[in-house]
């Protein structure tokens, strides 16, 4: 399995299944870890996480050296690009809400320090997978036309078409929106992946299993409760 990292995207060959694909951990270590509790059983190779890993949940630290711990392949999101590039100084909160956010903010760097910080700045915004069909798969935290956009199940074909583009992938995964579902618009598969931390539903953690095979990928979308 190599890794070829570029501006934004790395690329790996040599990727088989089953795999496990997560996004949106948000920095709440009992959703992760119910997450990885399930997986055990699952027999997966392979762990992919689509960014926001995070903030602003209690755990920031924590999360980061799980993820690390199981070998996750990981994808800056919008909120670990900014945890990654802006300096609290910058911001300037006008409200209470928006003091108690830097504040958070402020303090999950300093948990993470300059060493982790600098590894947010290196992910990738995309991951491209190389399967043994010859299919691509791209791990995106929003679509593959803008990092930060999500691909939600609101949207009408050309919505989602334009965030698509002229993207070469055969399957998007993607998170940032927080709500599973699985879409195909003109033989191009969407694969939304849910939220693992941050789940509209409340204490539920999302997770997505996948397997390459000459048919196209095999899609199981599950969750538990923590």
């Amino acid at each position: 399995m190599t890794s070829t990292p570029s501006d934004r995207t790395w690329k790996m060959e040599g990727v088989r299944g089953p795999m496990a694909f997560l996004a949106d951990v948000h920095g709440n270590l009992a959703a992760l870890d119910a997450v990885l509790a399930a997986l055990k059983d699952e027999r997966v190779e392979s762990l992919f996480v689509a960014g926001d890993l995070l903030l602003p949940g209690a755990d920031p630290l924590a999360v980061w050296m799980r993820l690390m711990e199981v070998h996750a392949r990981c994808v800056r999101g919008t909120t670990d690009r900014a945890l990654a590039l802006m300096e609290p100084a910058r911001l300037q909160p006008k409200s209470d809400e928006e003091r108690a956010a830097a504040r958070r903010f402020t303090e999950t760097r300093e948990a993470l320090g300059d060493l982790i910080l600098a590894k947010l700045r290196r992910l990738p915004e995309a991951l491209r997978l190389e399967m043994p069909d010859g299919r691509e798969w791209v791990v995106v935290h929003g679509s593959p036309m803008d990092p930060d956009e999500a691909i939600t199940p609101d949207l009408d074909d050309e919505e989602v078409g334009a965030l698509i583009g002229d993207d070469p992938a055969d399957v998007v995964i993607c998170g940032s929106g927080h709500v599973p579902f699985v879409r195909t618009i003109e033989e191009v598969t969407i694969v939304a992946v849910g939220s693992v931390g941050a789940a509209p539903e409340g204490r539920t953690a999302h997770f997505t299993l996948m397997m390459p095979t000459a048919q196209g990928p095999r899609i199981d979308q599950r969750w538990v409760t923590y």
